[in-house]
């Protein structure tokens, strides 16, 4: 059977009885089974549970018709959940043999949002351990490979969801973007990748990294489907006590979009800048105005973000001693000890003033320099990485190098503020390229509008690797 691509296609399908849930399953487990061998997307199949929704959604197709897709929005998506989405009775590892056979005994809160519009679970997918990292080679259950060429990463941390999206192993996955760990993914396997407003989505039940950095969302292939999942995602549940509803504001026809001179800087790949600028004249012939815009502390973000990540994560990994639950320390990888080390060592006495104050300074100033450039424009257009996909290996025996790969998405986390990164062409080796728009927050429906708007003069067509 031909899977679908897109949620309007999946319905279409469904009124039109072309297949069942149950053989809707059938077909992305055997496409699953025949190619995720090489690509190592997955790390926990949840066949009998797919199953038995699958079941209980074909049945309300049966009995509602037409009006099951009223009361299931998502009906017979199959998702994947990037494992660090607490999953009540599935495998939950976070990557890491230290959680190596934890079995959540409840789910995450997007997770049960995702079940109760109609979402089908089909596996649990690996990612860097504890997130850590922007490659997918920071697995302890092996490294991801990019599905448009094996010899490259998929980009991280989010690699698994990233991969079995791109691959066509479900029709959407979850990701959390810390650094950029939902956009870089997506913009080196030529996927959509959604990063919310800090406060727009619950962080209940997913595995923490960095608290006030972390931001969950997802991956799809088109920026309405992107919508679609962020509709039933977002608003608050009680249990995040930084979540915000926020109201709907009414969308203008034409935008003011800014480019940031400090993200065309020396060492960005020519490819990956000319590719951009195609983009923003895009835009530009739609009627919106691209104007040049300073971000001026942007070339501190990366440093700020080595700082409070580090020390957010060694204070978050602390709970995990061997003793409640899980595997002994020992069972971190070396990744999780870097984090711990360096986030231990700017929050101990004497350090705390000169690394983590400090830090915590800046970060004000780039909330600033924001604040200020969103008078003046509506949208951010800019590169997500500073290349396309790099080969396996290639950083990994140079942290400093590999922590550069974020360079043009931190900023995003830090300041709070929602970003997509959107496909848009290939490179020369037939890797995928792309941009990402950034908005003040809560303007994730100006987000929305310009990206299918992209696409929809672009004629934009989901392309699987």
């Amino acid at each position: 059977m031909n899977l679908p691509l897109t949620i309007n296609t999946l319905h279409k399908d469904l009124k039109e009885k072309e297949y069942s849930l149950v053989e809707l399953v059938d077909g992305y487990l055997s496409r699953i089974k025949l190619l995720d061998k090489d690509i190592n997307s997955f790390i926990t199949l949840s066949e009998d549970y797919a199953y038995f929704k699958a079941k209980e959604f074909d049945n309300s197709l049966k009995d509602l018709n037409e009006k099951a897709f009223e009361k299931y929005p998502l009906l017979g998506t199959v998702v994947a959940h990037k494992d660090l989405f607490l999953t009540k009775g599935i495998r939950t590892t976070a990557s890491s043999k230290v959680l190596e056979s934890y079995i959540p005994s409840y789910s995450a809160t997007v997770v049960k949002k995702l079940e109760e519009a109609g979402s089908i679970i089909i596996g649990k997918t690996n990612c860097d351990a504890w997130a850590h990292g922007a490659s997918g080679e920071n697995s302890d259950f092996g490294s991801t490979k990019n599905p448009w060429n094996k010899e490259y990463v998929p980009g991280g941390s989010s690699s698994g969801s990233a991969a079995s999206v791109a691959s066509n192993f479900c029709m959407f996955s979850t990701g959390t973007d810390t650094g950029g760990s939902i956009r870089q993914p997506a913009n080196l396997t030529g996927i959509v990748g959604f990063k919310p407003t800090y406060g727009a989505v619950s962080r209940y039940g997913i595995i923490a990294m960095a608290s006030s950095l972390d931001s969950v969302g997802h991956f799809t292939r088109t920026v309405e489907d992107s919508r679609k999942v962020f509709n039933v995602t977002k608003g608050e549940d009680l249990k995040d006590s930084t979540l915000k509803n926020f109201v709907k504001k009414d969308l203008k026809k034409k935008f003011r979009i800014g480019l940031p001179k400090e993200y065309f800087i020396e060492g960005i790949d020519k490819e990956v800048s000319e590719e951009v600028r195609r983009c923003a004249k895009i835009f530009e012939k739609e009627g919106n105005e691209i104007v040049e815009i300073s971000l001026p502390h942007t070339k501190y973000a990366i440093s700020v973000y080595y700082i409070i990540q580090p020390a957010e994560v060694s204070s978050n990994l602390s709970r995990y001693d061997g003793i409640r639950f899980g595997n002994k320390r020992t069972s971190f990888g070396d990744e999780a000890k870097r984090r711990i080390m360096l986030g231990t060592y700017v929050l101990s006495a004497g350090y705390y003033d000169a690394y983590y104050l400090k830090a915590m300074k800046v970060r004000t100033k780039i909330i600033e320099d924001f604040d200020k450039v969103f008078k003046d424009v509506d949208a951010i257009i800019a590169p997500v990485s500073p290349t396309s996909a790099f080969k396996i290996g290639e950083k990994a025996n140079d942290p400093l190098k590999m922590y550069l790969a974020d360079i043009f998405t931190v900023a995003a986390n830090i300041g709070g503020i929602p970003g997509i990164a959107i496909p848009s062409n290939f490179n020369r080796k037939g890797l995928p390229l792309g941009f990402q728009l950034i908005g003040p927050r809560f303007s994730e429906d100006t987000l929305f509008f310009l990206g299918e708007k992209f696409q929809e003069i672009t004629n934009y067509e989901p392309k699987v690797a």
